[in-house]
């Protein structure tokens, strides 16, 4: 395993990178309503991250077609945007998605509500949200990489919650995905020990069923294997001497909630 870890101009190649690209998502969380069709978030993302001087890095990705993974309900991760799947009201979506500037790579996901939605549903995504949050507390120099996966783990393991085993997160840089994997939940070993300029891309993944998942027959879209629904969320961080800095972060108060303010 060779971990990258980056130079003060790479660091700041990367933060820019990730500012972009969550504005692309601040504008996406507005834009997604009832009615829309998934490739229409797929156009608009695209669009956006284009208008920002920078080349999506998921479209063409090992043959992904499209610039924005727009996953619903049971679709995990990786789905594949269509003109005829619509939202409704009472849907949850998770957009997957980055972007590439001058050279560096982001990576983030959201769940967002399409409308009203139940509150089982809501707090899949809550949990989900918060588990990032949880394992993070352990993303500090020093600490060792399954300090993260442990604690995503201990975290949502309470709300008898499937977590996805078959994915993981990933280091990042000059690529898209680098070493380590991050696993998401816990580990027997504790993984390498963390340093300082380390940007890695965590991202639970959180079914409310079993943890099962399966790929359908366009070789990209993961579901649940028991239909049960499920949330994403992801950040690029960098380890640094102190707190990790999220680089993708855009919510009010959820620097609050990463130092468990």
């Amino acid at each position: 395993m060779a971990i990258i870890i980056k130079t003060a101009q790479e660091i700041g190649l990367i933060r820019e990178s990730c500012r972009r690209l969550a504005d692309v998502f601040q504008n996406l969380e507005q834009a997604v309503k009832p009615g829309m069709s998934t490739m229409e978030i797929n156009i608009l993302g695209d669009q956006m991250i284009r208008k920002h001087g920078c080349i999506p890095n998921f479209l063409h990705y090992n043959g992904y077609p499209a610039s924005i993974c727009v996953s619903v309900n049971e679709e995990v991760v990786h789905g594949i945007p269509r003109k005829k799947r619509i939202l409704q009201e009472g849907d949850i979506v998770s957009l997957d998605a980055g972007l590439i500037y001058k050279g560096y790579h982001s990576d983030m996901a959201r769940t967002f509500a399409i409308g009203k939605i139940s509150k089982a549903t809501q707090q899949l995504i809550d949990v989900t949200r918060q588990s990032f949050f949880e394992g993070i507390k352990k993303a500090r120099a020093g600490n060792h990489l399954h300090d993260i996966s442990n604690n995503i783990d201990a975290y949502i393991k309470p709300y008898g919650y499937g977590i996805v085993r078959d994915l993981v997160g990933h280091g990042i840089g000059t690529k898209l995905h680098e070493d380590p994997q991050i696993p998401n939940f816990a580990q027997m070993r504790r993984g390498p020990k963390l340093r300082p300029g380390m940007t890695l891309a965590i991202e639970p993944m959180v079914n409310m069923g079993r943890a099962d998942v399966e790929w359908l027959e366009d070789d990209w879209t993961v579901v649940t294997e028991d239909g049960s629904w499920s949330a994403h969320y992801e950040n690029t961080i960098l380890v640094t001497d102190g707190e990790p800095e999220i680089l993708t972060l855009y919510e009010a108060g959820a620097i609050q909630a990463a130092s468990g303010e």
